[in-house]
C-alpha cells in the first residue's frame, strides 16, 4: 500500500492530460483521411499503453551497466546501416531484421538520454558548470551518433540529436567561456559544412528557402493553412487535403491539414498544448537541485518536443527547409510515436520514483525497500 500510494502521489498526471488531446485530435484527422491509417495509428496507441507501463516499472536509475550496453548496441546498429542498411529514396536508414525493419536513429535517442542521465548523475557539474574535460567527454557521446546519422544521410534526425544533447547541457550547466568558444567555432565552420558536408539535395532545399523559390509541397501547405481562415473549414470544403493537393497530409504536413480544418484558433490551441508540455517538463529541471537523473530526462524530452514541433511547423509555413521531422504524437507513424511514449514513460519513472532519491544515493533500491516492507508485514 505504501509503495502504491507513493506512485499515485508523485505520478505526473498533468503531462498525460496535455498529451491526450493531441493524440485524440490526430486520430480524428486520420479518421477523415483513411480508415486504414486510423486503425494502424490506433494500434500504435494501444501498443504504446503497454510499452508505457512496462518502461514505467523498470528501475531505470539502477541499470547503469544495462544502459551502457544499450547505448553501445545502438551505435553498432548505426554503423551496420552503412553496410547492410536498406536504401530508400537515396537514403540508407533502415535495417531489415527477419521480417521487421528497424531505423536505428530512433532507439539511439532513447539510449543517449538514458546514458547521459546516468553519466551526469554520477558526474554532476560543479558550481560554475562543466569544464572543458567533462564537456568534451559528454560531447563525444553526443557527436558519435550525430555523425553516424548524418552520413546516412538523415539531416533532420542528426540535428535533433545535436540540439537535444547540447540543449540539455545548457540547462544542466556548462562554463560560459566554453559556450562562447563553441558559438564562434560553429560560425566559422558553417561555410565549410555547407560546402563539403551537406548533400546536394540538402543544399538545394536551403537555397530554395533563402531565395523564396519554395517547392510545390510548401506552396500547397501555405494554401491549406491560409484557406483555413479563423475557424477552419468543414470536412467537405477542406479541398487541399481531400483532393490530395496537400502532400503527405497525415505525417510531415499534418499541421497544414489541421490548420485547414480548424483554422487559426485551432492551430493556436494545438501550439499552446505543445508550449505547456515544454514548460511543464522544464519545470521539473528545478524540482530537486541534486536529482540530475530527472533533470537530464526532463530537459532532453522538453528539447525534443520543442525542436520537433518548431521544425515541423516552420517547414510548413516556409520558415525552415523541408525535412522529414514529424509533429510529436500527432503525425501518422509508429516509430516516432513509440519513441516518444518510451521517453515519456522514462520521465514519469524518474519523476514518480524521485521519493527514493535519498535511498538511491545510499545504494538502496525502492523496489527492494518495497519487498522489505511486505516481508515485515507478513512476518507480523
Amino acid at each position: 500500500m505504501l509503495f502504491g500510494s507513493r506512485i499515485t502521489t508523485h505520478f505526473d498526471y498533468v503531462l498525460i492530460l496535455l498529451i491526450l488531446p493531441i493524440i485524440l485530435m490526430s486520430l480524428y484527422l486520420l479518421n477523415e483521411t483513411s480508415q486504414t491509417l486510423l486503425i494502424r495509428q490506433a494500434s500504435y496507441a494501444f501498443l504504446g499503453i503497454f510499452v508505457f507501463f512496462f518502461i514505467f516499472f523498470v528501475p531505470l536509475r539502477y541499470l547503469y551497466k544495462g544502459v551502457t550496453i544499450f547505448y553501445v548496441t545502438c551505435i553498432i546498429l548505426l554503423l551496420a546501416v552503412e553496410f547492410i542498411g536498406t536504401k530508400t529514396l537515396g537514403a540508407q536508414r533502415w535495417i531489415n531484421i527477419g521480417g521487421f525493419s528497424l531505423q536505428p536513429s530512433e532507439p539511439v535517442k532513447i539510449a543517449i538520454v538514458l546514458f547521459l542521465a546516468h553519466y551526469v548523475q554520477k558526474n554532476p557539474p560543479p558550481k560554475d558548470g562543466y569544464n572543458w574535460v567533462e564537456f568534451i567527454k559528454i560531447s563525444f557521446f553526443i557527436l558519435v551518433p550525430f555523425f553516424l546519422i548524418l552520413v546516412e544521410p538523415d539531416l533532420g534526425s542528426a540535428i535533433i540529436v545535436l540540439l537535444m544533447g547540447y540543449g540539455m547541457l545548457f540547462i544542466i550547466g556548462v562554463n560560459k567561456k566554453i559556450w562562447i568558444t563553441c558559438i564562434v567555432a560553429v560560425l566559422l565552420f558553417s561555410p565549410v559544412a555547407f560546402k563539403f558536408i551537406l548533400k546536394p539535395y540538402q543544399v538545394d532545399r536551403i537555397m530554395k528557402l533563402v531565395t523564396g523559390n519554395t517547392s510545390s509541397q510548401v506552396q500547397q501547405s501555405l494554401i491549406a493553412i491560409g484557406s483555413g481562415g479563423i475557424v477552419g473549414k468543414s470536412y467537405e470544403d477542406a479541398t487541399q487535403a481531400n483532393l490530395k493537393f496537400l502532400p503527405v497530409a497525415t505525417s510531415d504536413f499534418i499541421f497544414a491539414h489541421f490548420a485547414e480544418r480548424f483554422g487559426f484558433i485551432g492551430s493556436c490551441i494545438l501550439l499552446i498544448l505543445y508550449m505547456f508540455i515544454v514548460l511543464h517538463l522544464l519545470s521539473f529541471c528545478f524540482l530537486d537541485s541534486q536529482d540530475y537523473f530527472l533533470k537530464v530526462i526532463a530537459s532532453c524530452l522538453a528539447m525534443l518536443f520543442f525542436v520537433y514541433t518548431t521544425v515541423n511547423i516552420a517547414m510548413t509555413i516556409e520558415l525552415a527547409p523541408v525535412v522529414g521531422i514529424p509533429l510529436p504524437l500527432f503525425s501518422y507513424g509508429g516509430s516516432s510515436f513509440i519513441t516518444f511514449v518510451i521517453l515519456i514513460a522514462m520521465f514519469e519513472n524518474a519523476a514518480t520514483f524521485r521519493f527514493s532519491f535519498n535511498n538511491f544515493k545510499e545504494g538502496t533500491s525502492p523496489f527492494g525497500q518495497f519487498r522489505n516492507i511486505q516481508t515485515r508485514k507478513y512476518r507480523r
